[in-house]
């Protein structure tokens, strides 16, 4: 339970409900059951917000209070798929933010944010300190509240936005159902992730039977699947032994193809989110569009492109002592890592700061490097290009020596219509190569596509990660990385409190690397990204050892060890803002060997040209 200040500070935060919206708006809602569940939620949040009062003056149990957030959770919940899909960011900041500080930025400053809404709420009200905490509750319930009833009014009198393709929220709410809901991420104190998700599948029901966009479909195998998924819901409560991969493959994945079979004329995410609205399988390669997260559009791509690239992706000419190519540190043998614990500089004997992190999936994120310094991928080429400990060159060096070779004058004349030698034209090849670099054809992937079978202990181990390990709380499915969904549109970084070596070699030191609390991003400046990095893929992460920024960590055992702790706080190291839980997993010997075995079938490195 994380400890913060009073959160009054909260309440001079600006009201930003209608920040952004990734569809257009329009002046009515025609369902009618979005109107009774916006109502209906308005007032279980003023039910809460009196039962916080009598809880605050002994009027009331914690017990009749956490039953009152459940309440209200859940009447969130049924309309979340359409708040969260038409108003992301009103719901992210403001309705159900995660329990941690964030920051807003203004210009080039920003502000460190206290946490607030239903998420913070949970951990509060079901955590040993809710006694404690009574004005604290008190005042984040006040501001949702006054947050909400504007948010309301504002709906009420002109209306709710509306979007090209209905099917989109519905898709993105069984997403968000299987990567927040049934993880706990989304209810980090009561993990009260069946109820929660029966009510979500109920809101979807009404919302399919309520609305007369819907009668030009097919919907009794929706419909059907809906019912017996809340079915099972109820059925199945217990966090730990809730079976996620039985749940996926009788309900999520089947109602996610029947309801990409509707509509799939429009996209309104298109410019917003990199989830490819044309996918079938949460376990696929198509799952998401690289081209959301590169300079490269689609139209430009092809396989002479990607030859160029790699051309140029082992060209060691390029740097500026001719020595070191973008596979010195990118091995593809290594997963394309090097296995080294800091990567080599271009100085003999010395190394960079930390080591180089696989490329396979790299461009599936909207930050990159450990410390989230590059905004995209074109962007972190450049980092090394200029760096004195790296390529030490510049771009005009580069297309300087590219001129100077005939075989590359043909390759950028096959690879474009301009044929022109330019710094554009050798980020666009570059950028394509490593966007072939994907990985999503692992065993565990061809299991949960219904290709093969695997061992009872990855089933086991799978579930352990989703569940009681929470390691999908940051390495979201289904790309097990912290770029978060539903919309994967932004990066996670983590604050961990990584040891100097693993916590069986005493003694246990706090790696002094600041992570994200040294980059150059002047308008993130904030204490709490002190010792903060990004959470990257462990998919191939039984070929990308030594583990960690820092590759202190040479096994998988010894990881699992560290974060079995509770991570540094939890080993006793004075942290400021650790975003890992510092309680300890009480994961037993065979419980590790089982996401163990799990991490291994996530290997796949097929996709190598």
């Amino acid at each position: 339970m994380r400890s913060y200040p009073l959160l009054v500070v909260i309440l001079l935060i600006g009201f930003a409900v209608m920040s952004f919206n990734p569809v257009y708006r329009g002046k009515e809602s025609e369902n009618t059951f979005i109107n009774k569940g916006l109502t209906d939620f308005k007032g279980k949040l003023e039910q809460l917000k009196s039962d916080v009062r009598k809880f605050s003056e002994g009027l009331i149990s914690l017990e009749e209070l956490q039953t009152s957030l459940k309440s209200t959770r859940n009447s969130f919940k049924e309309i979340e798929f359409y708040i969260a899909y038409y108003y992301p960011e009103f719901t992210k900041t403001d309705l159900n933010a995660a329990p941690l500080f964030h920051i807003e930025a203004a210009g080039t400053s920003a502000y460190t944010i206290p946490p607030k809404g239903l998420q913070v709420l949970d951990e509060l009200i079901f955590s040993e300190e809710a006694e404690d905490e009574k004005e604290k509750i008190k005042t984040i319930t006040d501001f949702l509240y006054n947050s909400y009833s504007s948010f309301y009014l504002s709906a009420m009198k002109n209306g709710l936005s509306k979007g090209n393709n209905k099917t989109l929220p519905l898709r993105i709410e069984l997403i968000r159902i299987y990567s927040l809901g049934v993880t706990g991420f989304d209810t980090p104190g009561s993990l009260n992730i069946s109820e929660e998700a029966s009510h979500a599948f109920a809101g979807m029901k009404k919302y399919i039977n309520d609305d007369p966009y819907f009668k030009n479909y097919h919907t009794q195998k929706a419909d059907q699947i809906l019912a017996e998924a809340i079915g099972y819901l109820s059925k199945n409560k217990d966090f730990e032994t809730f079976d996620r991969i039985e749940f996926y493959k009788k309900y999520i994945q089947p109602l996610y193809e029947e309801l990409g079979k509707w509509d799939g004329r429009t996209d309104d995410l298109k410019e917003f989110s990199g989830w490819n609205v044309n996918n079938k399988t949460l376990f696929s390669s198509d799952f998401l569009d690289p081209y959301f997260y590169t300079l490269l559009k689609s139209s430009e791509d092809n396989q002479n492109l990607r030859n160029l690239g790699k051309s140029i992706f082992y060209d060691q000419n390029l740097s500026g002592n001719k020595k070191m190519s973008c596979a010195s540190c990118h091995l593809q043998e290594n997963a394309f890592t090097d296995l080294k614990a800091k990567s080599q500089s271009n100085v003999e004997g010395k190394t960079v700061l930390r080591n180089s992190p696989t490329l396979y999936n790299a461009v599936f994120a909207k930050r990159f490097f450990y410390d989230l310094r590059a905004f995209y991928l074109e962007q972190q080429a450049e980092h090394v290009i200029y760096n004195e400990d790296e390529f030490n060159t510049s771009y005009e060096s580069i297309i300087q020596k590219l001129k100077t070779k005939p075989e590359y004058k043909k390759a950028f004349r096959v690879a474009f219509k301009d044929g022109n030698i330019n710094k554009e034209n050798f980020s666009k090849a570059l950028s394509s190569y490593v966007a072939s670099l994907y990985s999503f054809d692992s065993d565990f992937d061809r299991f949960m596509r219904n290709e093969k079978n695997v061992s009872e202990d990855v089933k086991k181990g799978f579930n352990l990660f989703m569940g009681k390990a929470n390691c999908a709380t940051c390495h979201f499915a289904p790309h097990f990385s912290g770029l978060v969904p539903p919309f994967f549109n932004e990066n996670e970084s983590e604050v961990l409190g990584v040891t100097t070596k693993p916590i069986k070699q005493l003694p246990v030191e706090l790696d002094k690397d600041l992570g994200r609390g040294k980059s150059p991003v002047k308008k993130e400046k904030s204490w709490i990204y002190d010792y903060s990095f990004k959470t990257v893929t462990v998919r191939n992460i039984a070929l990308t050892k030594p583990y960690f920024h820092n590759g202190a960590f040479n096994t998988l055992e010894e990881v699992l060890d560290f974060y079995n702790e509770g991570g540094g706080e939890g080993l006793g190291l004075k942290m400021k803002d650790q975003t890992l839980a510092p309680d300890k997993l009480n994961l037993t010997q065979t419980e590790m060997n089982q996401i163990i075995a799990f991490l291994n079938a996530l290997t796949d490195v097929s996709k190598a040209k």
